[in-house]
């Protein structure tokens, strides 16, 4: 089990210096950064000045070790539009994203769990048809689209749900101001609702195939004929035998789900006017603002190589033979 974790351990490693780099090239990309830092009547001397000042007049290699540098000290760069520390700023958008994630993350799960099950305990009848009917729409329609038809029906004309603000409840809890909190928690989650359920409704229809089909294979096996031979409800036989077995390969997947969740919601926080990390990377790449889109990268980089590496050691828990490979 040690060797497993020091070879995934490594292999993070090996995946975080790669975004790192790509993320550090992004800046260099389009020709000479400094002119992202300098206004358009900026003459040659005073860009000259910047260019040095920023380090951007060295080699390529010397800036990245710069860069690398920076990241262990939590210094990403100063967002061209703030004109303070990028990082900080990304931290502070994250606490809504995490919210917003969470409440799309329980609701997939949650809602997946059961009807994959029962699609695979009645395969083949009409209502297995139907709920894979409707998990193939669920994965076909855009967030953005499925979003505004909500806020229309849901929001305006029926107007069952809020269609924009944010009650923050991580916020509070960071804070140690736990009663806030608490008593946030109630319109936190009504606000929460609509975009949540716009974010949530691809990986629910997603996780709900995936469980139907590894219910299928582990139903198929041969111990579960015998526990059924045995005389046991079938109650038994579907939920203590077949779906512990089932989610050895769905634990993947629900792992690593947060973080496609995390990093995906950019669209639907625009849509929605959400204060996440995903409208603010929105704006900082139509206002060019090269270093906090970098920030925003680095951190989520991190959160899913660390999330992953969680996963494959909750995996390597569950099934010791892929501690053979």
């Amino acid at each position: 089990m040690t060797a497993y974790f020091i070879r995934r351990l490594l292999q993070s490693v090996i995946v975080i210096i790669g975004v790192t780099l790509l993320s550090f090239l992004t800046l260099h990309v389009a020709g000479d950064p400094t002119y992202l830092y300098v206004s358009e009547r900026a003459t040659e001397q005073e860009i000259r000045e910047t260019r040095a000042k920023l380090g951007f007049d060295r080699p390529l290699p010397e800036q990245y070790i710069d860069f690398l540098m920076g990241l262990a000290q939590g210094d990403l760069g100063d967002s061209l539009r703030y004109r303070t520390p990028a990082l900080p700023i990304v931290l502070e958008h994250l606490p809504a994203t995490i919210e917003l994630t969470i409440f799309a993350m329980l609701v997939s799960t949650i809602l997946a769990v059961p009807i994959g099950i029962l699609s695979a305990k009645y395969r083949g009848t009409p209502l297995d048809g139907s709920i894979m009917m409707l998990a193939m729409a669920g994965q076909s329609m855009p967030s953005f689209w499925l979003g505004i038809m909500l806020m229309i029906y849901a929001g305006v004309k029926l107007r069952l749900l809020p269609i924009s603000g944010h009650i923050p409840v991580i916020d509070p809890l960071l804070a140690g101001q736990w009663d806030e909190a608490i008593d946030n928690f109630p319109n936190a989650v009504y606000h929460l609702m609509m975009p949540g359920i716009t974010v949530g409704v691809f990986s629910l229809s997603r996780n709900a195939r995936l469980i139907r089909s590894s219910m299928l294979e582990v139903l198929s096996q041969d111990y579960v004929t015998t526990a059924r031979a045995k005389g046991l409800k079938e109650r038994v036989v579907v939920f203590r035998h077949a779906f512990r077995n089932a989610l050895i390969p769905v634990v993947t997947i629900f792992g690593l789900e947060f973080g496609f969740l995390l990093s995906g919601v950019v669209v639907t926080e625009t849509v929605f006017r959400w204060p996440g990390v995903g409208r603010l990377v929105y704006n900082a790449i139509n206002q060019r603002d090269i270093p906090l889109v970098q920030a925003a990268v680095v951190m989520f980089s991190f959160i899913f190589v660390g999330l992953n590496l969680m996963v494959d050691m909750l995996y390597a828990r569950l099934d010791p033979r892929v501690r053979l490979h």
